[in-house]
């Protein structure tokens, strides 16, 4: 990428069946991005995220998981491995990205920006944890980011008003 880039749409990734995933495809759409794992005490929240997929995709909404291995080793399956699991235990049908690395150097170019528009507590750009979550507006800027914790229920309203936007 030569320029800055201003907005989500200014990125791609590969899908978890690796294929370019071109993110200005979803222009004017609301994004939740989240970094996953499988094997997490967060896993369960691959549901929470499936349902606010289920309930507002058609007024716009899109998430997509990176999964991601830097978090006590707990994505370290393949990427077809990954996806055959959010399926068969979580139903999962929201596009799921290849693995990527989410800090340090070899950090996906996504996630350095994320990282930087929204820094978390403290003004810390590292991700903490898996299922840190970043939600994007319509216009493809960060609106906020939430902490691992954050359970996908609780972003119903901040998501709703993303949508009203």
């Amino acid at each position: 990428m030569n320029q800055t880039p201003s907005s989500v749409y200014d990125f791609e990734a590969l899908s978890i069946e690796g294929k370019p995933a071109h993110l200005s495809t979803q222009r004017g759409k609301v994004l939740l991005i989240v970094n996953t794992a499988s094997a997490c005490g967060f896993t369960p929240q691959f549901a929470g995220l499936e349902g606010l997929w289920r309930d507002f995709r058609a007024r716009g909404l899109v998430i997509v998981g990176f999964p991601c291995n830097q978090f006590g080793a707990q994505d370290s399956g393949s990427n077809s491995e990954i996806a055959a699991f959010c399926e068969l235990n979580y139903g999962v049908t929201f596009p799921m990205m290849s693995k990527v690395d989410v800090n340090g150097a070899g950090a996906h170019p996504l996630w350095q920006w994320l990282t930087r528009e929204a820094p978390g507590l403290l003004g810390s750009q590292a991700i903490k944890w898996n299922f840190t979550k970043f939600l994007i507006g319509r216009d493809g800027r960060v609106i906020k980011r939430y902490a691992p914790s954050d359970a996908p229920e609780a972003l119903r309203a901040d998501i709703e008003a993303a949508l009203g936007a």
